[in-house]
């Protein structure tokens, strides 16, 4: 593959008109910011989740190094995203009678479970804003050396307007000061600011605050904004190539991210920025306060009122990836159940694809297919049109199999290739034998019981043939005759 062709991917992914080269042309430093750890994972911490994940395995793909950081937000993140209420986590230890870190273990432990589920790969490295306090003290100093920053009443406060004087703050969000300053809102504690758009970098800590630390201006804490801009440079460097998140994040999290960063170095740390969009339920927003909030393991479980049933963790992820990731995604339990069933057609056409026999001559183009596999997916990630094709493939497998279509024995093998890079390798979707531990010999369990039937049949024993048969459709399973022999489906 061409280089030009390797680095296509950026050149939509920020939509700008450059073609990406990183700092080192084989390596790429990747941030991505990571959740809260304070409740159960729900279907909003799984879409950047899965869509970061893509992007990870794709950039491997196409040849590169990658470097992924994927932080977790542990100390700092107040109820209103504001500079005032209770740390999040504080509060659920608080009500519960635990150790902060009590509940970030929870939960961080639910959390990893789920991603594996989803077979969301591990990040490279995942580090906690509670283990870089030293790191994000520094880079409070910095900024505040370099005249972006005060103190006061022992926290620190970054200088908004000033920094807009000297650089630009919404370069990123497109806010315009004036407006901002116009819709700001007083809130408790920012008595102690020069602005109401300043935002803090360090906060005092009240006598009732349990998760404190040591600083030269005050037993405190850092700013929510401080840890990814700390840790982003601890493992990336001053300068990296992608920074990504959901689009809730643009402002405040991310505009304060450059501006910390432009304040403390005098440049931008990031290069690209990628953001997917959020997660609607029935056109509304997610939420508690609505009652449609779901986490994944109601999903898993088919436990909540707005379930008929459970779902599997690859119907989870297949829904995820039929939207493009920059798309609003609305949830229903019929859109999910529609994404099951598609699924499940797709493993079906490749378990036929196993058993096709190979013709001298091929009436498929099955490398215009690959191409075309290829060509969405550097094309901002266009997961949809990748599946799209996909299926085009699945309905030229069922033209084989019902004889009318052929393939050659290379073309059953690209087909076959394009269902392992682009179902497996890419898109991370796994079918039966590999989601689940012991499916594997479960498959295997039930192809001997109906290979028995198929015998008994042969023999003319219909009572066992039949008693058989009668039995799987009880448990739910849908038994096909074929001319091979037989297929099955739960």
């Amino acid at each position: 593959m061409e280089d030009r062709k390797k680095l296509s991917i950026f050149n939509t992914l920020t939509r700008k008109k450059e073609v990406f080269t990183p700092f080192d042309p084989s390596y790429v430093g990747m941030y991505v910011c990571g959740p809260t750890v304070y409740g159960d994972p729900h279907l909003g911490h799984a879409r950047p989740a899965i869509t970061f994940d893509v992007l990870f395995r794709t950039l491997h793909y196409l040849g590169y190094k990658v470097r992924y950081v994927r932080n977790i937000t542990d100390v700092g993140h107040l109820e209103y995203d504001a500079d005032s209420g209770e740390d999040k986590i504080a509060k659920k230890a608080r009500l519960d009678r635990v150790e902060p870190m009590e509940v970030v273990q929870y939960y961080l432990n639910r959390y990893r479970d789920a991603m594996q589920a989803l077979n969301v790969l591990s990040p490279n490295i995942e580090p906690q804003a509670s283990g870089h306090i030293i790191e994000q003290i520094a880079l409070v100093n910095q900024i505040l050396e370099a005249g972006f920053a005060y103190e006061s009443e022992g926290s620190v406060y970054f200088d908004v307007i000033k920094y807009n004087q000297a650089f630009n703050y919404g370069i990123l969000s497109n806010r315009n000061i004036d407006d901002l300053l116009h819709t700001s809102r007083e809130l408790e504690g920012q008595g102690e600011k020069r602005s109401p758009v300043d935002f803090a970098l360090w906060k005092k800590a009240q006598p009732e605050h349990i998760m404190r630390w040591p600083s030269p201006w005050s037993d405190g804490f850092p700013g929510w904004h401080c840890e990814c801009t700390a840790m982003g440079k601890k493992y990336l460097g001053e300068h990296f190539d992608i920074h990504g998140g959901g689009m809730d994040l643009i402002f405040p999290h991310h505009e304060c991210e450059i501006a910390q960063a432009v304040a403390s170095q005098g440049s931008e740390m990031v290069r690209y920025w990628m953001h997917n969009n959020m997660i609607t339920v029935n056109g509304q927003k997610m939420g508690k306060s609505l009652g449609n909030f779901i986490t994944l393991e109601q999903f898993l479980t088919g436990n909540h009122p707005m379930l008929t049933q459970a779902f599997s963790p690859m119907a989870i992820r297949f829904f995820i990836l039929q939207a493009h990731y920059r798309s609003t995604l609305d949830f229903s339990d019929e859109a999910l159940c529609a994404s099951g069933k598609g699924l499940e057609r797709l493993w079906e056409s490749h378990e036929r694809l196993l058993k096709i026999n190979a013709s001298e001559h091929s009436s498929i183009d099955v490398k215009g297919l690959l191409n075309r596999c290829d060509e969405a997916l550097c094309d901002d990630l266009n997961t949809p049109m990748v599946i799209a094709v996909l299926f085009e493939a699945s309905k030229a497998i069922n033209m084989v199999t019902d004889g009318n279509a052929t393939l050659s024995a290379g073309d059953i093998g690209g087909l076959k290739n394009m269902f392992q890079l682009f179902m497996v390798d890419i898109l991370g979707l796994q079918d039966k034998a590999a989601a689940g531990g012991n499916a594997e010999a479960y498959k295997k369990a039930v192809d001997l019981l109906l290979t028995i039937r198929l015998e008994a049949k042969n023999n003319k024993d219909w009572a066992t043939s039949d008693r058989i048969r009668k039995e799987l459709t009880g448990y739910g399973f849908t038994v096909k005759d074929t001319k091979e022999g037989f297929e099955w489906n739960l």
